[in-house]
């Protein structure tokens, strides 16, 4: 993909997660998508649990990285270092999603090896994003044309934090799973609308 079709790749990411969220929780049979994770469409055991992990995590999260990339290679050689690091952390974070999908959920025993590593990769797709709008808004405080997509960064990532450990509280997991996914897709959409001009 040529780097000016990337504005389409947060859009893409959005459009193929929902499908395949959508598509394959309707083809298997007892999944609600009210009381089910997500996860569980990609587990190892379930009916094409294979192909949603690759259409579910894996494109998603390679369409991710290209927004993380194109983000990084607009910011100047003097960008301050914070904005950098906040461009990487959003790279880890595409890394991690693609991650899930490579290490899915075992069915069977929830508690092996395989399960943790993609209990491991949710979390680190989590806090990475989290760190990385913290350091965009740090950096975007000495480089003003940076302050829209480190706005949008914070907020989204305020509300995925609050998902992941707060609303869980007060409703089922799946449903505060998905509030979370919810956030880093709202990002995937307006990344690429306030990102700054390329030099």
């Amino acid at each position: 993909m040529a780097r000016k079709g990337w504005q389409w790749a947060g859009p893409a990411a959005v459009l193929v997660w929902l499908l395949a969220v959508i598509g394959f929780g309707m083809r298997l049979q007892g999944y609600d998508q009210m009381r089910h994770p997500v996860s569980l469409l990609g587990a190892h055991g379930v009916p094409d649990g294979n192909l949603f992990s690759w259409l579910g995590f894996v494109l998603p999260g390679v369409l991710a990285g290209l927004v993380a990339l194109d983000a990084v290679l607009r910011m100047p050689a003097s960008a301050p270092r914070p904005l950098r690091v906040g461009g990487q952390m959003l790279l880890l974070a595409a890394l991690a999603f693609v991650a899930m999908g490579l290490f899915p959920l075992d069915v069977d025993d929830i508690g092996n090896r395989a399960s943790q590593f993609h209990a491991s990769a949710w979390l680190l797709w989590l806090l990475a994003f989290c760190t990385a709008a913290i350091a965009l808004r740090l950096g975007a405080a000495r480089a003003s044309a940076w302050r829209p997509l480190a706005t949008l960064s914070l907020a989204c990532a305020a509300w995925m934090a609050c998902s992941a450990f707060l609303f869980e509280v007060v409703m089922p997991v799946a449903m505060a799973q998905r509030l979370a996914f919810l956030g880093w897709l709202i990002w995937l959409l307006g990344a690429a609308r306030v990102l700054p001009a390329r030099a």
